[in-house]
């Protein structure tokens, strides 16, 4: 009996880890600053061979907390070859036109506004209302305007390719900050689009996101029970369910672990996922641990990715790495 159980767990696996390669990427300076915005590209381009449908960025700035960071997009890129018909940059426009209308009508000001792409933006906001629930609800109710990141400290930035044309796209390289996760995605079950891209921001928490590997097999009643209680679903990819599961834990009350325990049993499937917020980084692992990944700690940081790869990238030298337990959840502060 043991032995026909252990051989039907280790075939799941491989079923599963044959159908999900993504690949992701973590690290988190303790005491201190560094440039994370090329380390992460580092770590996650080590990773391509796992996905380079798309990559995400989710990094942590040093800022001077006084204004909102809003990452949005008001298109999609839809990629060279696509058969899908690029919008003409005047619909950008003027859905553009509408966001800045809106962001004054509640009382808010736009200190800082980038345009790096026809389809994105980075704007710095002065907003002193608290309630990102609606101010978040207001903007996205324009067709076509999504946004993937609001905070203090946080910029979540996706788009189509691997991490360093990403990284070159939004000229991430020079971003320094205390942490950031990443992800590198291999389409199975959603587009290939900005919006099934990973980081997934924690809507409507300032500064939280997530990013994930493996598979929720509980997705679409975890979704259906998440949407009547009011929370906002942008894709149809099963990993935006865990920022959604977690940002409804901790506006009931919930601490970041506690909610990240909660989804050991909450949640299922096969999955490991990243969570960060503006002070911490936090990893999962489901209780079959089917999902791989690789964890170095020190005193002053800690890296993690899918493969040691990953960390090689920042720590070519000699390194002691190990593998977290099926069913752990870890929390590091900076």
């Amino acid at each position: 009996m043991g032995s026909r159980y252990l051989f039907g767990l280790l075939a799941i696996r491989k079923i599963i880890g044959e159908k999900t390669m993504c690949g992701i990427a973590g690290l988190i300076h303790r005491g201190k600053s560094s440039n994370v915005g090329q380390e992460l590209q580092g770590m996650l381009q080590a990773l391509k061979h796992r996905g380079e449908d798309s990559t995400g960025y989710a990094l942590y700035g040093d800022t001077d907390g006084q204004n909102f960071i809003m990452r949005f997009k008001v298109g999609e890129n839809v990629g060279e070859g696509s058969s899908s018909v690029m919008e003409d940059v005047s619909v950008y426009d003027e859905r553009k036109k509408i966001v800045d209308s809106y962001i004054s009508q509640m009382g808010a000001k736009i200190v800082k506004e980038e345009r790096t792409l026809p389809y994105s933006l980075r704007y710095e906001i002065d907003y002193d209302k608290g309630d990102l629930l609606e101010f978040s609800q207001k903007i996205e109710s324009i067709p076509g305007v999504e946004i993937l990141s609001m905070g203090k400290s946080l910029e979540v930035i996706k788009d189509l390719g691997n991490a360093k044309a990403v990284c070159d796209r939004y000229n991430l390289g020079d971003l320094v900050g205390t942490h950031a996760i990443g992800h590198a995605r291999m389409a199975t079950e959603s587009g290939v689009d900005i919006k099934s891209a990973h980081p997934f921001w924690g809507y409507p928490f300032s500064d939280v996101s997530v990013v994930h590997n493996g598979q929720l097999t509980n997705y679409w009643n975890n979704r259906r029970i998440l949407e009547n209680k009011g929370m906002r679903f942008m894709s149809e990819c099963d990993s935006e369910l865990i920022a959604v599961y977690l940002a409804e834990k901790m506006r009931n009350g919930a601490t970041l672990e506690e909610g990240m325990k909660d989804s050991l049993s909450g949640l299922d499937g096969v999955f490991t996922y990243f969570v960060a917020t503006k002070n911490s980084l936090g990893m999962a692992k489901d209780t079959m641990a089917a999902k791989p990944l690789v964890l170095y700690e020190s005193d002053d940081l800690v890296a993690m990715g899918s493969e040691e790869i990953a960390i090689r990238s920042v720590l070519p030298h000699e390194i002691d790495t190990y593998d977290p337990f099926d069913g752990e959840v870890k929390v590091w502060q900076i």
